[in-house]
């Protein structure tokens, strides 16, 4: 492959390899797709984003994703493979002045050179509106190719005109597989000076506390090899306890694939619905510490909020909702306070679960029952009122006292939801019982 003139500060004279004093993240960075490990939707054959880079016809574009997830080793590799100029900055420590030198001096090597210029800009979500601003213009004209990265949500943090004039392009976590690729690399990439061994456990953990942040791992990689005596041979051999110091925590003995995984998730749950919050939050950062996805959690807390919450505290759905979404958003480890303060919510929040008793009445009803027709008052009057009398005889409940009239809504009437005395559903027991008491066609109760 030809060099080309890209201007990233980690790379020596000659351009077309890392540094020998870059940190071992610089050094393992793609040099070809073949180097390149995840976001397959995103570089396999034929993917949008590599046929783009191939073709040098790359627009304007956003990366955007987790740490660690490959943004800034891509950019670096379409800068590898572009004829354009490339410039690489950091949003954090530039400001509008350095933005117009570098935009004066794409237009005059786009004039006198016919040369176009990448200006790709890390941590992109740090510029203020008006640092955006001043890149529009010539991202609109094509001055330059604006490669915008970012931890963030762009739709939060990146104005929409630039957002308009770009290509979103959401990088994943790495999955383990990926990972375990880039881990064996990583620990070839000391030779011919060092021979580094790993034992399988101290594999799985570092995989596991990456948490799919590919940077991380390879940072305690390099602590682990740098801080470790070579032994017999001159071999480094790096364990369990060598890999927990180097990435600062304990192995969790949890397995998705075991009994651990879904033993330590039954114990959560049932913490959840014992109204247990200290053990259920005990469960929760387990789970966490040893790697399981947060948004797994995140929708076992959807379902307690209604299976065993439900109309008891109304709001506990909408907490755990509120959580979900942040836990989204936010991603690791911030992700982990919304995600405790629902545990502790829905944990303390009185429980009923009427209507899910109701739910699977009804499902068997449905089933065993006899089949009900809709009442020809009920049905919908808009097209056969006149014809087939479709509505005839339906009284509309707000023209009564109390907003309620005493009406069937359902053929051989049947009582599914029993409301319980606990916190909100003891109101909503008592106004049901009210109604029912006004009602000459009240339901019975499922019996069976």
């Amino acid at each position: 492959m030809t060099p080309k003139q890209y201007t990233g500060e980690l790379f020596s004279e000659n351009k077309s390899e890392p540094a020998p004093s870059a940190p071992l993240a610089a050094r393992l960075a793609p040099r070809d797709w073949t180097d390149f490990s995840g976001q397959g939707h995103l570089v396999d054959p034929g993917a949008l984003l590599r046929r783009s880079i191939e073709a040098d016809r790359l627009g304007s574009a956003i990366f955007f994703g987790p740490p660690g997830t490959g943004k800034t080793a891509l950019a670096r590799l379409a800068a590898l493979k572009t004829k354009a100029h490339v410039e690489e900055k950091n949003a954090v420590t530039v400001g509008i002045p350095d933005i117009r030198v570098i935009l004066q001096q794409a237009q005059e090597r786009g004039r006198i050179q016919h040369k176009r210029t990448w200006l790709i800009l890390d941590e992109i979500h740090h510029f203020n509106r008006s640092q955006q601003d001043a890149l529009l213009p010539d991202v609109e004209r094509g001055t330059v190719t604006l490669i915008g990265l970012t931890t963030e949500n762009p739709s939060f943090y990146v104005n929409a005109a630039l957002l308009s004039r770009s290509t979103l392009f959401e990088f994943h976590p790495l999955k383990e597989d990926d990972l375990r690729k880039i881990l064996s690399r990583a620990l070839t990439a000391f030779s011919p000076e060092k021979t580094v061994e790993m034992t399988d456990d101290a594999r799985q953990h570092l995989i596991a506390m990456s948490a799919g942040d590919a940077r991380r791992m390879i940072n305690a990689v390099e602590l682990a090899v740098l801080t470790t005596a070579p032994g017999d041979g001159g071999r480094v051999r790096i364990d369990l306890p060598v890999a927990e110091a180097s990435i600062q925590a304990r192995a969790v003995r949890y397995d998705k694939s075991s009994d651990d995984h879904y033993d330590t998730i039954s114990a959560f749950i049932k913490s959840l619905r014992g109204s247990d919050p200290d053990a259920a939050l005990y469960w929760m950062a387990k789970m966490l510490a040893a790697g399981e996805d947060p948004r797994f959690i995140a929708r076992r807390l959807l379902i307690a909020s209604s299976e065993d919450v439900g109309n008891a505290d109304p709001r506990a759905l909408l907490v755990a909702t509120a959580a979900a979404e942040a836990v989204e958003r936010l991603g690791l480890p911030e992700g982990k306070i919304p995600l405790a303060q629902a545990v502790v919510y829905v944990a303390t929040a009185p429980k009923s679960n009427a209507s899910y008793i109701a739910l699977h009445k009804v499902e068997d009803e449905i089933q065993r029952g006899p089949h009900r027709e809709v009442p020809n008052h009920l049905r919908d009057a808009n097209l056969d009122s006149k014809t087939r009398g479709h509505g005839a005889g339906y009284k509309y409940p707000h023209d009564f006292p109390g907003h309620h009239v005493d009406q069937s809504y359902m053929p051989d009437p049947k009582q599914f939801y029993e409301p319980t005395d606990l916190g909100y559903e003891k109101l909503i027991r008592q106004h049901l019982s009210s109604l029912r008491k006004t009602s000459t066609d009240r339901p019975k109760s499922d019996e069976r």
